[in-house]
């Protein structure tokens, strides 16, 4: 409802807030100008806009901090999948990958590796990435020219400065000088002062490049570590995101804490739960001494699995790798569904070994044990009892040729779940541990990336939906330290204070939710990539309205013309 002679922008009427403190929620009015909350109470002046919000959570917009939104920022104003899930900040430019600072002669070494590690089609990113820039201030320019559906920030990724600075050298893993680190730790501060978040590294194996070699950062060393921690000492902002292996826990960890310590700076590290159940308890513990000794550390952590969706429609099948199945497999759909429902193929299929390069995959199903099917709406916390290996044989069937006739449901879009970290013991326990934990922040959800494998971005809807309502299988959270934790606490965790919290002053991101019908659904394959590529996308139902710097971005839903989102700077 729109107004004449009206005092405020925007007011949202008659819901109930969740402030984003963690305090109680109360009933309020809530009212906007200029793009600034200016009032939360009984607001009698009149909005320009009106929202009647009865019987809605008002929340702040939700803080994603981990995503890789790189190269869609460049061609795309809308940021999908977040964009569903009440999302008005993301953080981009994790896990060391990005496109700046960039030589036009290491164009495609970039693209290998953001395809390699984030399975982003490298057809995609040539086609729609411009590559207008060289540093890393040139590409915030570009950026800051640019409207979206949220504000955006952007950190400076380890593997591209090295590669800017070293060359081929830089690629190949080789020490960096005493020069390389000076020219590292300059560039860093250049970048942290032309208006980067920070900046991100990875040191896991499980990071290659499509040609499968290691992520340039793997290895770096101490003093190049610490000489790009000098980086942001010098400029006196910002703030690292780390991903490692932590194959020598008590050598890596020290390494961390001494970027920090050298710093100043805060860090957040990837932290999930792994093949061993407890293993990152002692991650965990870690971060907590260090917290203690007053260097700011956090566990970014995740509400649900995280785990490989495999589908027709997606990147991979459980049957990928067999010599049949892989001559169908670049088949459209329908053909592919046509061809896989003759039972001569069928028999074909099933016949054939694991292929070499799949077998870990295969393992990591556990003969179908750990392998569920993906219904709408997904259960993230499925049961062992509703695994296929439990329904074959409950249908007195074999695994895979269960998991094979799920696979051609519903016209072919048919899709099956294996989780690879965060259910060792078929459970969220270990979630909620680490979501309640002191010094842990959600993320994870990598909106942007592995668009053919993994659809995380929904993780927002799920850390509400399922941990603040729908948890059957354990305790739940209340939903006010749940809101909190995704939007006051993830924007301080990469130094933003000026959103996350309902409060006069602060920035106007804000969401209206039917919480009784909010619910992720399923995920689905769309061609809207540039060159057609195609992407999961996963929408959700409850959101009512999306707000940023007041202005309605999402209705039910669905996106208006509205585009208030821009460079973090």
């Amino acid at each position: 409802m729109a107004t004449t002679g009206s005092e405020y922008d925007l007011v949202v009427r008659g819901g109930t807030v969740i402030d984003g403190t963690g305090a109680e929620r109360f009933s309020a009015d809530v009212a906007v100008k200029d793009g600034v909350i200016v009032g939360v109470g009984k607001v009698s002046g009149r909005g320009r806009e009106e929202l009647d919000a009865s019987g809605a959570l008002v929340t702040p917009g939700f803080v994603d901090i981990h995503t890789h939104y790189d190269g869609q920022a460049t061609w795309s104003n809308r940021m999908a999948p977040s964009s569903h899930h009440g999302v008005t900040t993301v953080v981009m430019g994790n896990c060391g990958v990005g496109f700046a600072p960039v030589r036009p002669t290491d164009h495609d070494l970039l693209i290998e590796l953001m395809e390699g590690v984030e399975d982003i089609p490298g057809v995609v990113l040539r086609e729609g990435v411009p590559w207008a820039w060289e540093s890393f201030p040139e590409y915030l320019d570009y950026l800051s020219e640019r409207q979206f559906d949220m504000d955006i920030g952007a950190q400076l990724p380890h593997a591209a400065l090295r590669v800017y600075v070293m060359g081929q050298r830089g690629a190949d893993r080789e020490p960096a000088t005493a020069e390389d680190i000076a020219e590292m730790r300059r560039l860093t501060a250049e970048a942290i002062r032309s208006g980067a978040m920070g900046f991100s590294s990875s040191r896991t194996l499980n990071h290659r490049s499509s040609k499968g070699a290691p992520t340039p950062s793997l290895t770096a060393e101490f003093d190049e570590m610490v000489g790009i921690a000098n980086g942001l000492k010098d400029a006196g902002s910002g703030v690292m995101e780390m991903i490692s292996d932590f194959g020598d826990l008590s050598g890596e960890f020290e390494l961390l804490e001494d970027m920090v310590a050298a710093s100043g700076r805060p860090m957040s590290i990837s932290l999930a739960q792994g093949l061993s159940p407890n293993g990152w308890r002692q991650i965990l513990d870690r971060i907590d001494q260090a917290s203690s000794r007053g260097h700011e550390m956090r566990g970014q952590v995740a509400p649900r699995p995280i785990g490989i969706l495999f589908g027709l429609t997606a990147s991979l099948t459980p049957f990928t790798g067999r010599p049949s199945y892989m001559a169908i497999a670049g088949l459209p759909v329908a053909e592919k569904l046509e061809r896989m429902l003759a039972p001569e193929l069928r028999a074909k299929i099933l016949s054939e070994p694991v292929s070499p390069g799949f077998e870990g995959l295969f393992k990591r199903m556990d003969g179908g044990r750990k392998l569920w099917e993906l219904g709408d709406p997904p259960d993230y916390e499925p049961s062992p009892e509703m695994s296929i290996a439990a329904r074959a044989e409950r249908a007195g069937a074999d695994p895979w040729s269960y998991a094979y006739d799920l696979l051609l449901a519903n016209e072919g879009r048919g899709m099956l779940y294996s989780p690879f970290a965060n259910y060792a013991d078929g459970n969220l326990d270990c979630c909620r541990e680490m979501l309640l934990a002191e010094n842990t922040v959600p993320g994870l959800g990598d909106g942007g990336a592995h668009v053919g494998i993994i659809s995380d971005a929904s993780f927002v809807t799920t850390l509400l939906a399922h941990w603040g309502r729908d948890r059957s299988r354990g305790e739940t959270i209340p939903l006010e330290v749940l809101v909190k934790r995704q939007s006051r606490d993830t924007a301080r965790a990469v130094a933003l204070s000026d959103r996350g919290v309902l409060a006069p002053g602060m920035k106007a991101d804000i969401n209206l939710i039917d919480f009784e019908n909010l619910r992720v659904r399923a995920p689905e394959m769309v061609a809207d990539l540039p060159s057609g590529g195609v992407r999961l996308e996963q929408r959700a139902d409850g959101y009512l309205a999306t707000i940023v710097s007041g202005r309605v971005t999402y209705r039910n839903g669905e996106a208006t013309d509205a585009l208030p989102g821009r460079l973090i700077r």
